[in-house]
């Protein structure tokens, strides 16, 4: 038995010990139990294979199932994302995260909330599906738009991008930049085919933009990783910013967006100067932009 036919036979093991046999919706049959947990033939029955099949797996002999038997397997187990992984890496068959059925409210967790707000000198957000902005700090606020005040369906970067006088008048490239926020909600629109929101969404924007209508038909993808922009503002004067895209494990759904700039140049004096005016003003209350889309 290779090391990690046996790993995989000892997570399984350890895995159906730890299931409380009364939260399966299994009938109870009357027998006692000596070891806590399921046994291996509830396990087969949870993911519907035979108590063989399941039996050679759990005693790592070569067997490598299907995604399908793969996750039943899993639920049945009642593991959760990390433990999923660590399955698929064991077996050699990736499995869908459950985080993959989407909530209908997307929430960005208080921890966060705060880490944005440390970051007093640069402007960073967090979006979730469908590029909807879910979070920003005071410079982003000052910097792009004060998205935390504006209606619930309104705090989305696509349409922001494509439907604001605001973000022409701010974004130098700002072709470029739209046709890349196009590009990527095209992306998560083929990540979440049956988000009923997203369909929504990309309606209202063929709609009322024909600039969004020719980038739609295109069909070009576009995941934004880093890259630049180059703005015009009324305080910060003109600046090309860097950015950097950092997803988050704990909500995959979720990516946060940090703005940057090189040390000294006009941009980042700019930027220093903006940064001084956000701490000079009162600042608004950060309100709860939790979206139900």
């Amino acid at each position: 038995m290779s090391d990690r036919n046996l790993e995989l036979a000892d997570f399984l093991r350890h895995a159906r010990a730890s299931v409380d046999p009364s939260r399966t919706g299994l009938p109870a049959d009357g027998r006692v139990r000596r070891v806590p947990g399921l046994r291996r033939e509830e396990v087969a029955l949870l993911a519907s294979v035979s108590t063989d099949y399941y039996t050679r797996l759990e005693q790592g002999r070569r067997i490598v199932p299907s995604g399908a038997v793969l996750d039943a397997i899993a639920r049945a187990l009642q593991l959760d994302d990390a433990a999923r992984t660590h399955l698929g890496h064991l077996v050699g068959t990736p499995l869908p995260s459950t985080s993959s059925r989407v909530p209908s409210v997307q929430r960005v967790r208080p921890g966060l909330h705060q880490f944005l707000e440390s970051l007093d000198r640069l402007p960073a957000f967090i979006t979730g599906r469908r590029t909807d902005i879910l979070a920003s700090n005071r410079m982003a606020r000052a910097l792009l738009a004060d998205f935390e005040n504006l209606p619930h369906r309104e705090r989305n970067y696509a349409r922001w991008m494509l439907l604001s006088d605001e973000a022409r008048t701010l974004f130098v490239d700002w072709d470029v930049q739209a046709r890349a926020a196009v590009e990527s909600l095209r992306l998560d629109a083929g990540n979440n085919p049956d988000d009923r929101a997203t369909a929504e969404l990309v309606e209202e924007l063929t709609e009322l933009s024909p600039d969004f209508r020719r980038w739609w038909q295109e069909h070009r993808v576009f995941q934004r990783t880093h890259g630049t922009k180059r703005l015009r503002h009324p305080i910060a004067g003109e600046l090309t910013i860097s950015y950097e895209s950092l997803s988050l494990p704990g909500d995959p759904d979720q990516t946060l967006f940090v703005y940057t700039t090189e040390p000294g140049t006009t941009a980042r004096q700019g930027l220093d100067l903006l940064a001084s005016w956000v701490t000079s003003e009162k600042p608004p209350a950060v309100r709860d932009s939790s979206t139900p889309r």
